[in-house]
């Protein structure tokens, strides 16, 4: 066997030994709508764990990630009654009442769910699955690529291609990125929850965005995002999704869990 030929030989060996998607793992947003679901909660408010648990719901009662984005954003300014909330941020606080504000909204408050950027009341009943169905039967006005490599060093290394399909969108659209965890616990010692042991899925603990796109309406970005202190990998993921800043409507939305 000449050299060149045993070369090629040893290569293909060694291909065939990679897993495939061993080194990275990908999702692309389809045709259609994906909904946005953000639960403003906070471990400091009473009313919030049963918010908590039917945001964990969603997926075993159908809500598939090509379905429904679901994040939960935990906010700042129930601390002071005596529980600090580790997952909270002003950040999460900030975007609330900004959102508030772009709907001309008098007051926040949580839980909320805000459904493809709207107040949405009616998420424990009935209407929810309705207004997600609709959602999912538009077609889709953004296009959304991650990459995910996997965790090192306490990092996400993280890969987004967006592209808004919507020549009149594309000025006031924004791309946000976000790391999360699921299967989080605590045991809150103070404040309306003392004593109870509350269990969060979806949880945010970075952000990033609005990035603005370019006047193609494409965007390319990387990021590394750092994981929660004593973060299970293999519970983490990151979400995307584009939305117009001046209407606060969502346009398209994307989840990606670590790979195995």
């Amino acid at each position: 066997m000449t050299r060149t030929l045993l070369q090629a030989a040893l290569l293909l060996v060694v291909l065939q030994a990679i897993p495939a998607g061993a080194a990275e793992c990908k999702a692309r947003s389809g045709a259609h709508t994906t909904a946005l679901v953000e639960l403003y909660t906070s471990e400091g408010c009473d009313s919030c764990p049963p918010a908590d648990r039917w945001l964990s719901s969603l997926a075993s009662r159908g809500h598939s990630p090509d379905r429904v984005v679901p994040i939960a954003l935990h906010v700042d300014y129930w601390d002071y009654i005596g529980w600090k909330d580790p997952y909270a941020r002003a950040l999460f606080s900030s975007r609330q009442r900004r959102l508030a504000q772009v709907m001309r909204a008098k007051v926040v408050y949580t839980p909320q769910v805000l459904l493809q950027g709207e107040d949405f009341r009616r998420w424990y009943g009935p209407g929810f699955d309705e207004a997600v169905a609709k959602i999912n039967a538009r077609p889709s006005r953004a296009r959304i690529e991650l990459s995910l490599e996997g965790a090192a060093g306490g990092h996400f290394p993280v890969e987004v291609r967006a592209e808004v399909l919507e020549l009149a969108q594309r000025a006031d659209a924004g791309l946000y990125l976000a790391a999360y965890e699921n299967k989080l616990v605590s045991a809150v010692g103070a404040g309306e929850n003392r004593g109870k042991t509350l269990m969060h899925d979806y949880v945010a603990f970075e952000w990033v965005g609005p990035l603005g796109f370019g006047l193609d309406g494409r965007l390319s970005a990387r990021r590394s995002l750092p994981l929660l202190p004593k973060a299970v990998a293999a519970n983490s993921g990151v979400m995307a999704f584009v939305q117009n800043r001046a209407n606060a409507e969502v346009l398209q939305a994307l989840m990606l869990p670590a790979c195995p």
